[in-house]
This record gives C-alpha cells, structure tokens and sequence, in this order.
C-alpha cells in the first residue's frame, strides 16, 4: 500500500469512531497549544520589554545612588550614600559624555480639578528631555530659569495628562502637586515603556525644597556621545566618582553605573529562560498524549484481531500491518497537533490583545511543535503496531 492510501485508511478508521479519536488526542492538542501559545507571549513580552527600554533614550547610562541589583549594573553594592548635583557637573566635563540630567523623585497626589492621581514626580532639568527622548505635545518643556528660580512649574506626562482630565486648553493653568499649586507649563507626546508616561516633571530644585528636605540625588542620565563606547565611558564615569567618593581600592562601590545593552541583556535572559521552563511543562501534555495514543492503539489492535488475520491469510507482509497502524498513530498525533497549532493561535491571539504587545506568530515554533508530534506519534506507535504485526494469522482468525 502507498502512503496516500495508508492515510486515507487511518483517516477512515479514526472517523469511524470520532469521540474516541478526540479524547485520544486531546493531550496532543493542550500540549502542542500550549507550546505555540507560550512562545508567542515569551516573544511579545520580550519584544515589549525590549521596546520600554529602548524608549528610555539612546546611548543612555544611568548612574544610581546605592545598593542595586547584581547583574544589572556595573559597580560592586555598597553603603547607600547620597549622588550630588556637583557629582552630575563633573560628569558632564569628561570626554565622550554629550550630556547629564541629575533627578530625584518623590511620590505625590497630584490633582486637577476633581480628578487626581498618585503618581511619580521628578525634579530634574531641561537636559533630561533630550536624554530620555521626551517630546512636548502642548506647551514647553522645563527651562534652566526655572530651575534656577525654584518655579513651581510642571509638565505632565501623556497618562498622567489623561488621567487628570488635562488637555491642550488647560496648559498655563494651575495643577495641584502634594498640596501645592504648580503652573502646568507642558504636556508630553506619548512616548511607550513602562512609567515612562504617568511622570510629573518638575524642576529639581523645587522638588529638593518643597518634597524631599535634601539636595541628594537618586539618579544621573548621562547621554554618551555619538560614535563613543558606552563601555568606555562607564569606566570613566567609575573611576571619577569612586575618587570623588575618596573610595579606597578594596572598598565597594557606594553607586551603579546601568546601561541599556546590560539592561535589555538581563531582560532577554530572564525572557528565554521563562519561555524554555513553559514551554518544557508543555511539552509534558505531549508526552501524555502520547500515552493515550499508544494506549488507544493498544485497544484497536485487539479490536481488529480478526481483520488482522485476513489480511495476512491473503497475502499481507508482516510490514503492511506495521506501517498500517503506525501511520495511524502518527495521523492521530498529527490531527492533535494541527488542532494544538489553531488553539494556541487563537490563545495568542487574545492574550496578546489583552496584554497590548499584539498578536505574534512565530513559523519555526509551528513547524517545531508538530514535528515533535510526529515523533511522539511513532514513538508511541511502534509497539502497537508491532504487536500487531506480529501476531500470527491462524490464530488471529480464531480470536474472538
């Protein structure tokens, strides 16, 4: 027999009983959609998480006060002492360095008329726009003027504007942040990534002496140079510091110094790593569909003794039984897997609308997944296939 007509058969024999067939293969179906499903989410997550930073601007390293986390950053952990404005101005003379914005944040109620929200204001400076890519909409950004006056001014983030209530023909009116009225100078383009839109930006020097009583910082942005290492500058930004800081050789570092690429690096490793777990407890529905496809196999055999048998008396080879119920095996995985790939695809489909990263559908996971059930089809095929054509016709026939 041809392989188109060893299909055809299965495809016959699985019809003939479609409950059954179902409930066989469903294993295959939850194993290989949950596959499908799993990558496609790794895939938009990283793909969004990759995108939150990259918005946080180009070429950027952010210079931290305090203990960090190991992995994300450069510079050992250590005793958290304060970064200073004065730290941030020496940075800005070394070579490679084409800016720095000095911040600190506080936690504020921030309110427009009725609407109000609880949301991160940060006391920065004009520079901090360019570095962080922040495009005014409405108004004007923060100017130097402003910061050197302590103005109580403040430009709101796209979210943040949204959920006050604020528009275009509400710049120049008065906001209300931690109990005190500030001019609403700006409104910002909608930029993307994860708290980038849902800021209070205020002058530094008002948030120092209205909110946090101190001229501390908790962080500096620093935009490296077109055409420089990022590596290069980092090292030098270290070494600056660390004799600012009067550090000792053996003593740790009392900052940390975080780049994009050691950023979007440590995301794409948790990303894969997450994935491969999931998609590895996936996997294990396959093995159990398996089960059930071997299992159910099992049971047709001794159902088709008698068939068996007459085939043999006429002149079947031992290998046409074996290929006959091993094709259907693998068409049983097969129709699971062809129906696991339209789940997952509808599961990714919803779960990325709901997440917001979209629908993504990646080919070689398609093709990886229903490869696999082929496999798990003939591995768990083959002893009941060889069951089945070792049985000898004599007896076959007399089976009841």
């Amino acid at each position: 027999m041809t392989v188109v007509e060893l299909v055809r058969l299965s495809l016959e024999r699985i019809g003939a009983h479609p409950l059954r067939s179902t409930l066989t293969i469903l294993g295959i179906v939850i194993g290989v959609a949950a596959v499908v499903a799993v990558v496609a989410v790794g895939q938009g997550s990283s793909s969004r998480i990759t995108n939150s930073i990259s918005a946080l601007g180009t070429n950027l390293l952010t210079v931290s006060a305090g203990r960090q986390f190991t992995g994300f950053v450069q510079g050992a952990a250590g005793s958290a002492t304060s970064l200073t404005v004065e730290d941030a101005e020496a940075i800005a003379e070394l070579d490679g360095i084409a800016a720095v914005a000095p911040s600190t944040s506080s936690n504020q109620l921030v309110t427009s008329g009725d609407e109000n929200l609880t949301a991160s204001v940060v006391g920065t400076t004009s520079t901090y726009f360019n570095i962080r890519d922040y495009e005014v909409w409405q108004g004007r950004s923060l100017s130097d003027l402003s910061g050197e006056n302590s103005l109580r001014v403040a430009v709101l983030g796209s979210d943040a504007a949204d959920e006050l209530g604020v528009d275009e023909s509400d710049v120049g009116s008065t906001i209300r942040v931690g109990g005190l009225p500030f001019t609403l100078i700006g409104i910002l383009q909608p930029k993307g990534g994860v708290g980038s839109d849902d800021v209070v930006l205020i002058p530094l020097e008002t948030l120092q002496r209205q909110f946090s009583g101190q001229g501390s910082l908790e962080s500096i942005s620093v935009s490296v140079a077109e055409g420089e290492s990022t590596n290069l500058a980092s090292a030098r930004i270290t070494s600056l510091l660390r004799t600012r800081h009067a550090l000792a050789a053996d003593e740790n570092a009392d900052f940390s110094i975080a780049s994009q690429d050691q950023l979007l690096q440590v995301a794409s490793t948790v990303s894969d790593t997450l994935t491969l777990l999931l998609v590895a407890i996936g996997s294990i529905s396959l093995v159990v569909g398996g089960i059930g496809i071997m299992n159910i196999m099992l049971v047709s055999v001794r159902e088709r003794t008698q068939e068996i048998g007459v085939r043999k008396a006429i002149g079947a080879r031992r290998r046409d039984i074996l290929s006959q119920f091993l094709v259907e095996a693998v068409v049983l995985s097969m129709l699971g897997g062809l129906l696991g790939v339209v789940l997952g695809a509808v599961a990714s489909f919803v779960i990325g609308q709901l997440a917001g990263f979209g629908f993504v559908f990646s080919l070689p996971t398609v093709v990886i997944a229903l490869s696999f059930s082929a496999l798990v089809g003939i591995a768990f095929g083959v002893w009941p296939a060889q069951q089945a054509a070792a049985l000898d016709p004599a007896e076959a026939l007399r089976y009841e």
